[in-house]
């Protein structure tokens, strides 16, 4: 694939940096510590199955799946796009 000035396996190599970096910002927002007794907010019970599989539990599963519903906001690709670097 011709690629200009890039040096073979450039575009790989984005592509490979974009996915590591996904998965470090994922991992950076798991929890951590003790789980929650209760809900952080709507205060209810945690049942003792979920705190043991998810370690650092802090909310129930309604709200759980109410943030997980809500859009995330992403990080800046500092790389740039292919496009980008055409301009």
């Amino acid at each position: 694939m011709a690629t200009g000035w890039a040096p073979d396996g450039a575009v790989q190599d984005q592509i490979d940096d974009t996915v590591k970096d996904a998965v470090l910002r994922a991992r950076a927002a798991l929890a951590g510590g003790p789980a929650a007794l209760q809900c952080v907010e709507c205060g209810e019970d945690i049942p003792q199955r979920r705190r043991a599989a998810v370690p650092g539990v802090q909310t129930c599963i309604q709200c759980q799946a109410a943030r997980d519903a809500r859009p995330a906001a992403f990080g800046i690709n500092r790389r740039g796009s292919k496009d980008s670097q055409l301009k």
